[in-house]
């Protein structure tokens, strides 16, 4: 590698989002000489509020859809980097209704390649460990960048296709593109329909909280502030062309997270109900972030799982205006679903 790639000038899509505005958060406060522009649809997931008290003259928002071509004509060129996060990113909405996210992630990936293509504009797009579907709970091993893809939701479907496609635009147009894909995030402005901030609002708000199945499904967590760092040393120091995956040693069955949280919150370890199993339920997904780490030197700094669900605990207890707003409707969807 000759030398660092020093964006100056960078478009964000879904920076309103939970991972999105963390690391516009994290690009505002470390690197004070580059100039932000987000570009939200503003759906659900995607709140103002995320990116509230940036200052103005670093930090643009701009409304609007990553499938709108002309938009995107109008708002690439003078920048020289984007880092593409917007995406639908829940698997039990993506089991109800998969159009939207064939047309975000897919559809609004396509538009992006197609503008970075036009302009000369580097991306970074970041993406799912899902794509590589799971692994048995007992299997020693864990996913590695050239493993083949086998997703097991639309969700991770749609997400896997947009990894190929921007494979496709480095090989065969010459885009100058990087891929990330990490494991499961946690941390503040997690919308309350994701694992962690649902089980934590649900017992600030006296429900019992619910797990899928047996609960022995396995996760490898990461603090979103370290996965904010990773994606920023691919983008400026990975090579074009080059997918790396993102994890932080952090495997844990959802009964282990649920119980931590119950501990942490002082109530009983037994204190939530059991529901059925969600279909295609990915068994265990485990990340192996070698390349990253030999690569660009990255590790992360949230190494304590307990400490930051600690942290993330008393940011929801603290919050409690931001969240509340969706709580409503979120437990009406998964009542009628049954979850």
């Amino acid at each position: 590698m000759t030398g660092a790639f020093e964006p100056r000038n960078i478009i964000v899509t879904g920076g309103c989002g939970f991972i999105g505005s963390n690391f516009v958060r994290w690009v505002a406060r470390e690197h004070p000489a580059v100039h932000v522009t987000v570009l939200d649809k503003l759906t659900y997931a995607g709140n103002p509020a995320n990116i509230a008290g940036l200052p103005a003259e670093r930090v643009e928002l701009v409304v609007g859809d990553v499938c709108d071509a002309g938009l995107l004509d109008r708002l690439v060129p003078g920048h020289d980097a984007i880092v593409h996060f917007a995406a639908e990113s829940h698997n039990d909405n993506s089991i109800a209704d998969p159009d939207p996210f064939v047309r975000t992630n897919v559809e609004g990936t396509y538009r992006l390649l197609e503008a970075c293509r036009r302009y000369g504009v580097r991306l970074h797009h970041v993406s799912t460990d899902e794509v590589y579907g799971d692994l048995a709970l007992d299997e020693p091993r864990r996913f590695r960048p050239d493993d083949p893809y086998r997703p097991n939701s639309p969700y991770s479907s749609s997400k896997a296709s947009s990894d190929l496609l921007v494979r496709a635009w480095v090989r065969t147009y010459g885009v100058r593109a990087t891929i990330s894909n990490c494991s499961n995030n946690y941390g503040p402005y997690q919308h309350v329909e994701k694992f962690i901030p649902r089980q934590v609002t649900n017992v600030l708000c006296g429900r019992r909280p619910r797990l899928y199945g047996t609960g022995r499904n396995v996760r490898d967590w990461i603090h979103v502030e370290d996965h904010s760092r990773a994606v920023w040393d691919v983008l400026t120091r990975g090579r074009v062309g080059e997918t790396y995956l993102v994890g932080a040693d952090g495997e844990r069955s959802n009964i282990e997270v649920l119980r931590e949280i119950l501990r942490l919150m002082g109530q009983p370890e037994d204190a939530f109900d059991w529901v059925r199993d969600r279909p295609g339920h990915d068994r265990r997904i485990a990340i192996d972030p070698t390349k990253l780490r030999d690569e660009l030197g990255w590790r992360p700094v949230h190494t304590d799982f307990s400490e930051g669900l600690a942290q993330t605990i008393c940011w929801y207890r603290d919050h409690e205006d931001w969240w509340r707003p969706a709580k409503e409707a979120t437990e009406a969807r998964y009542d009628a679903l049954g979850m």
